[in-house]
């Protein structure tokens, strides 16, 4: 994304270059790889994307390593599911509250505090199993324990972003590359994940994932940051999250990424918690083919990330959006009716990369149009909408397999989320006409002469 677009950027027909068309068509190639890394100028991003690389790896595993535990220990679908609801419904509940807190504290000492608590809870998790004290109640009481760390983490990460890379022209670049750091993880972690249960059990991929952190909290200490200035604010607490839920839900933007991104979370989101069920049941494998499955899913996340890396504009991301809905509900549709492991692989790469497309090009157009002042405050709902609704979709879907089996519970849900995308294809003329001026404003779109039967600029916004 950036805030002042070129000339070449800004013009809606192709420009060639003297050398002529296969000349343009390598400078703009050049460009594009040139663009796609340019957030890592900043100091800072550069130890969070180091640090995070290492950290991000123990997490996968550690996903993937709670899921087939609760797996081995129990072979209840419901059981996933409410081990899922645990992980997650603190991250629901507290997410307002945290927002206002994000936007009063040093985000980088609240980012320290989580890391070094999911530390401590990852290691927990790994003595309980390493010394086989652990069952099923212990798993959901860390699992709360972790939802109570997400629920502060996620959005101070999110609005972290901003202070680690001063040029906002450089925000939507290091969105890309976080976005590509994460999928990246998610290539390696699961894989790895299944060769270390294969061999010395989930206990080792918790141990890991603990020490892990380390390399976080490293990276956040060795920044150089601006001193933080505390705001004081004469509203309470109550006052200023009724203010960020105003804006929130009168703006209508954010309103309607969040709603359809609440419908996806609660609808598609969980069918990964179902996903020991299929590895085991559906494709008669282990741990190994659920590594295969998570990992699959990742290799598409981390080409729709590095797909969002080369853009040079947010111009555009609502029509992205609106197809990565579709790709996503589809691909959860046919990935029920699998019964083959090659084509269950193929349609997690679809489920992957739209589940991606439209997490990241969200958090790319929310973190453009809100102003500073209110960034924690939304950066929570946004955190709520994607990963708050989880812990009830887990939930259903959990109960829904219970009942019915985990192939026509993902084909019902993938459905909800193809009328998800219906939804959000009718409001998008809507959002074209408030994020025009906006965009304007910010140098990102001007108003060109149009020839006849040229689309008009609230068309050419959502499409370009």
């Amino acid at each position: 994304m950036e805030v002042v677009a070129s000339k070449e950027q800004m013009a809606i027909s192709p420009i060639q270059s003297p050398a002529g068309p296969t000349g343009a068509a390598n400078a703009t190639q050049s460009s594009r790889f040139s663009h796609a890394g340019r957030a890592l100028r900043h100091r800072n991003f550069r130890l969070f994307v180091s640090g995070q690389s290492i950290s991000l790896i123990g997490t996968w595993m550690t996903r993937l390593a709670t899921s087939w535990l609760v797996y081995r220990l129990t072979h209840s679908a419901l059981l996933l599911g409410i081990v899922g609801f645990s992980g997650q419904i603190l991250t629901f509940l507290l997410a307002p509250f945290a927002g206002v807190w994000i936007e009063r504290m040093d985000r980088r000492k609240i980012l320290v505090w989580t890391q070094a608590l999911a530390a401590v809870q990852s290691l927990g998790l790994a003595a309980l199993t390493l010394s086989r004290m652990i069952n099923i109640w212990e798993i959901i009481g860390l699992s709360l324990f972790q939802g109570l760390i997400n629920a502060f983490d996620m959005p101070g990460r999110q609005a972290f972003i901003v202070q680690m890379v001063e040029s906002r022209e450089d925000l939507g670049n290091a969105i890309g590359i976080n976005s590509s750091m994460v999928n990246s993880a998610r290539l390696v972690g699961p894989a790895l994940a299944g060769l270390v249960i294969a061999t010395w059990g989930e206990g080792w991929c918790f141990l890991i994932d603990g020490v892990s952190y380390f390399a976080v909290i490293a990276s956040l200490l060795m920044m150089r940051l601006k001193p933080f200035e505390q705001r004081r604010s004469s509203s309470s607490m109550l006052e200023q999250m009724k203010e960020g839920w105003s804006y929130v839900s009168t703006f209508v933007p954010i309103r309607t990424v969040l709603t359809l991104f609440a419908v996806l979370s609660l609808m598609g989101w969980p069918y990964a918690v179902l996903l020991p069920i299929f590895a085991g049941r559906v494709l008669h494998g282990g741990a190994n083919t659920l590594g295969w499955l998570t990992g699959a899913s990742g290799v598409g996340a981390l080409t729709a990330a590095l797909w969002l890396t080369l853009r040079k504009s947010v111009v555009g991301l609502t029509r992205s959006i609106q197809r990565a809905a579709a790709m996503f509900g589809a691909g959860l549709v046919l990935f029920g009716m699998s019964h083959v492991l090659w084509l269950s692989l193929l349609l997690m790469l679809v489920v992957g990369y739209g589940m991606m497309m439209g997490l990241a090009g969200s958090n790319t157009i929310i973190q453009t149009l809100v102003p500073e002042d209110k960034r924690g405050r939304v950066m929570s709902y946004y955190t709520m909408a994607f990963v708050g609704m989880a812990p009830f979709g887990s939930l259903l879907a959990g109960g829904l397999a219970h009942w019915i089996g985990a192939p026509h519970t993902v084909m019902i849900t993938g459905a909800c989320c193809l009328l998800g995308c219906g939804w959000f294809t009718l409001k998008l003329p809507e959002m074209r006409r408030v994020m025009r001026p906006i965009y304007e404003e910010m140098g990102l779109i001007r108003e060109l002469p149009r020839d006849p039967g040229e689309p008009a600029m609230e068309d050419r916004v959502g499409t370009s």
